[in-house]
């Protein structure tokens, strides 16, 4: 009876798993970033004399939202209405990491698409991402006033997830409550 219980209740483990692991959203990966300070990081500023992009420039704001795109990205043609209209309504902060790009690129995808961003900093090589945590463009994530990371989205923004997940979050975060 136990040499045909073992295999019995091993595929039932294995099919609860994987009923488990289907019913998980893929844009909802873990970060051990967030409830942690921001990276570390300096980068040069897109445009001609434009300084530098640090992590101190997320901090101070009671949200700031950091935005990683590239002019090579399909998404972020399809994300960047939807994120300028965004920050446009809430009157967010929005720095930009634009990723492994050329500046010349990224200068001219900006100049067709419109630059909804206070500052942009030019991860070339895309160390800062790995920092980060970046697993692919776009990506976006909320930093409050002392420079904690409090949320990551990864994938295009869409009007669900900011009407479901960020405006409720920015909203507390503004009042000063606690972010989970």
């Amino acid at each position: 009876m136990m040499r045909f219980a073992a295999p019995l209740i091993g595929f039932l483990v294995l099919v609860a798993l994987l009923y488990v692991g289907l019913g998980l959203d893929p844009r909802e990966v873990p970060s051990p970033l967030v409830g942690r300070p921001a990276p570390a990081f300096v980068l040069p500023a897109l445009g001609a004399d434009a300084g530098t992009v640090s992590e101190r420039d997320l901090a101070g704001a009671p949200v700031t939202v950091l935005n990683v795109w590239a002019s090579w990205c399909a998404a972020c043609v399809t994300e960047h209405p939807v994120l300028s209209a965004w920050v446009r309504r809430r009157e967010l902060p929005l720095v930009g990491l634009n990723y492994k790009d050329e500046p010349d690129a990224a200068s001219a995808w900006l100049a067709r698409f419109g630059n909804p961003f206070h500052r942009i900093a030019m991860d070339r090589e895309g160390r800062v991402g790995i920092d980060w945590g970046v697993y692919g463009v776009p990506e976006t994530f909320l930093v409050d006033r002392a420079g904690i990371i409090r949320y990551k989205h990864i994938g295009p923004l869409t009007p669900q997830v900011i009407a479901e997940r960020l405006d409720p979050l920015i909203d507390r975060m503004r009042r000063g409550e606690a972010a989970p």
